[in-house]
């Protein structure tokens, strides 16, 4: 015989609405009782009958993240952590994960358009925000619930909600933390200008700089072809062809980063002795680098699991304490700073 809510209620001392509102993730029920609950629960074999709740409900107990085509597969750590992140937090509230990919940009709004339109999903998280985003344009007609990785620009406004990194602080962090080792003449090698991130972490590059009295070059500035090492490598050789007395390089995340790695390694060049190199995202692979990387670390599971817990919410029609998060980040020193220069 299947395990039941009355079942539970027994086992609980606590009442069948309890169990359910406790088993939907309803804020009216406290986190003790809550994590009592589902503890016993999963004790005693219980699996919600889902085809009954979404005849019940109109609900479809799903989560829905498309994978932007904009990010592809050279995002793929950044989007396995995340996707960890909310799946954390969605299975803990018996919400399933929809995971969709496609081609092209044009594919996506098509993937977005029938998500919605058929019902196949509760919400929707979006990440990597472009400027103008037309994902988030059409998710705020729709009605649908979303929660979004990343802010939009000032020209569509950010009155929706969201997670995000302060990605200006953090490469401002960066920088401050190559000038304090004695660098001057600092390359920044960034992702492609089409992320909405992209923008905000140069603009910490840029806001370091003139804290620090140091003028800001143009031609120190470089955009990867793709978010990847290969993307990184190319700039990276590119960079130190037209400047060679640059002493330290930053990649705007940890696989441009370490494709500057290696394109100094194949110059004889080495890294944190003879240039400096900081990524930015502290991917795991960040810390297994030779020599380890220097990084501006943004908890990107913290992140999943809160934009997950902010949306079970919305689609339940209750009040986050917050739709709106800055999250600080964190500088994370390694070897391949190297030494302080005198």
């Amino acid at each position: 015989m299947p395990i039941t809510l009355k079942d539970i209620a027994q086992k609980t001392g606590y009442s069948v609405t309890t169990i359910s509102r406790a088993l939907g993730g309803y804020s009216d029920v406290n986190e003790q009782t809550r994590q009592h609950i589902l503890h016993t629960a999963e004790q005693m074999g219980y699996h919600p009958n889902l085809v009954a709740r979404t005849l019940k409900s109109q609900r479809a107990h799903t989560i829905g993240i498309v994978t932007p085509a904009t990010a592809a597969s050279a995002d793929s750590d950044f989007f396995s952590v995340l996707l960890r992140g909310v799946g954390y937090v969605a299975a803990r509230h018996h919400y399933d994960i929809l995971l969709s990919g496609q081609m092209d940009e044009a594919d996506e709004m098509r993937v977005y358009r029938h998500l919605v339109g058929g019902k196949r999903v509760d919400g929707i998280v979006v990440a990597r925000t472009i400027p103008d985003d037309p994902r988030i344009a059409y998710l705020k007609k729709s009605g649908l619930p979303f929660v979004v990785s990343g802010r939009s620009d000032a020209a569509q406004g950010d009155d929706f909600p969201y997670i995000d990194a302060d990605n200006r602080l953090g490469l401002a962090m960066l920088v401050t933390h190559f000038i304090d080792y004695g660098h001057q003449h600092i390359g920044l090698i960034l992702p492609p200008a089409k992320y909405m991130f992209t923008h905000q972490r140069e603009e910490g590059y840029r806001d370091a700089l003139r804290e620090h009295g140091l003028n800001y070059s143009p031609s120190y500035v470089r955009h990867a072809s793709a978010m990847d090492q290969a993307g990184g490598y190319e700039a990276a050789g590119e960079l130190l062809a037209a400047h060679p007395n640059l002493t330290a390089i930053i990649g705007g995340t940890d696989l441009i980063a370490l494709g500057v790695m290696q394109a100094l390694n194949e110059r004889g060049i080495a890294v944190g002795a003879g240039v400096a190199v900081g990524g930015f995202d502290d991917i795991p692979v960040a810390q297994y680098a030779t020599p380890p990387l220097t990084t501006i670390r943004q908890p990107v599971f913290e992140i999943g699991k809160m934009l997950a817990g902010m949306l079970i919410k919305i689609i339940n029609d209750e009040s986050p304490a917050e739709t709106q998060l800055l999250i600080q980040p964190e500088l994370v020193v390694r070897n391949s700073s190297g030494e302080k220069r005198k």
